[in-house]
């Protein structure tokens, strides 16, 4: 292990940190600089919205991930030691708006899922074949709002977005390219989809639970707001993190089958807007708002 600490910003400084020196750089470029990325390009009727970036890196091997969206490539690859260049992504599409990337393993080709500014890309990872596209699935949402991160369980992924989309969807992935199983009328404003024994999450406005298997709806309830997103536990319960501070705990449809049950809310905990997700990690929740201000939460047993 080096210690180091891989960080992107709204501005497209990537850099790497040496936590075992005091947060010393140890290398970093600036992808819009570097790459001259233009400003994403208007998607739809609406006008143009650019957030910046705001896709997390992903390590892999000996290499750090990103979504850059430069005419080079959607995704680009770099030394974890050195920050040279290693290898782009046969896609050129421009960086969607998602928090992260998703690795997958397809029909054993190891890869890597991402939702740029127009479609739902699968690409590998495997050696030699780097960044070449496994699948694409079309999916284009106004502003350039393609926000909730992918969530794969085995060869499939869940996609939601709002606006003119304004659905989810379980998309099948193969080495012959990609296959929606269903579309459901229900969005996912900002909340990466959450998939557990048999049941697909997420927050937006309410507390939605659909089948895994079939999309059919099996329960909504709860008044979050826009800005929420959840985790479900290890002993099945459900923590949503949502409006100005309110922390919930609920019942998944393990233990709820039939309606949504809340069991405890603490509301108002922050000043501002909670649109950073919420963070469980060793006992300890890490709760955020737009402002940077952040609390922890010891959970007992």
């Amino acid at each position: 292990s080096t210690g180091y600490l891989y960080t992107l910003s709204t501005d497209g400084d990537l850099i790497c940190w040496d936590t075992r020196q005091q947060g010393k750089r140890v290398w970093g470029l600036n992808l819009y600089e570097t790459y001259r990325v233009p400003q994403r390009p208007k998607v739809g009727r609406r006008r143009l919205r650019d957030y910046g970036y705001t896709t997390a890196p992903l390590l892999h091997g000996e290499t750090v991930i990103v979504e850059v969206g430069d005419d080079e490539g959607n995704l680009m690859a770099f030394s974890k030691k050195t920050g040279r260049r290693r290898w782009v992504s046969e896609s050129k599409d421009p960086a969607g708006h998602t928090g992260g990337l998703a690795p997958m393993v397809v029909e054993g080709l190891p890869c890597l899922a991402v939702l740029t500014i127009r479609n739902l890309l699968v690409a590998r990872l495997d050696q030699g074949h780097e960044g070449e596209t496994v699948a694409e699935f079309p999916w284009a949402t106004d502003f350039a709002n393609n926000v909730a991160t992918p969530t794969v369980s085995k060869n499939s992924i869940v996609i939601s977005s709002e606006y003119n989309q304004y659905s989810t969807a379980r998309i099948d992935i193969t080495r012959s390219g990609a296959k929606q199983i269903w579309k459901q009328p229900y969005a996912s404003g900002v909340c990466p989809p959450v998939i557990h024994k048999g049941h697909v999450y997420w927050c937006w406005r309410g507390l939605y639970c659909l089948d895994f298997q079939t999309g059919k709806p099996i329960w909504r309830g709860g008044v979050f707001g826009d800005t929420a997103s959840c985790i479900v536990t290890s002993d099945d319960r459900i923590i949503v993190w949502g409006r100005r501070g309110d922390l919930v705990l609920a019942e998944t449809a393990v233990r709820s089958p039939k309606k949504y049950t809340e069991l405890a809310r603490r509301k108002d905990i922050m000043k501002n807007d909670a649109w950073p997700h919420i963070v469980l990690s060793r006992g300890r929740l890490f709760c955020r708002d737009r402002d940077g201000n952040m609390k922890c939460f010891v959970l007992s047993r």
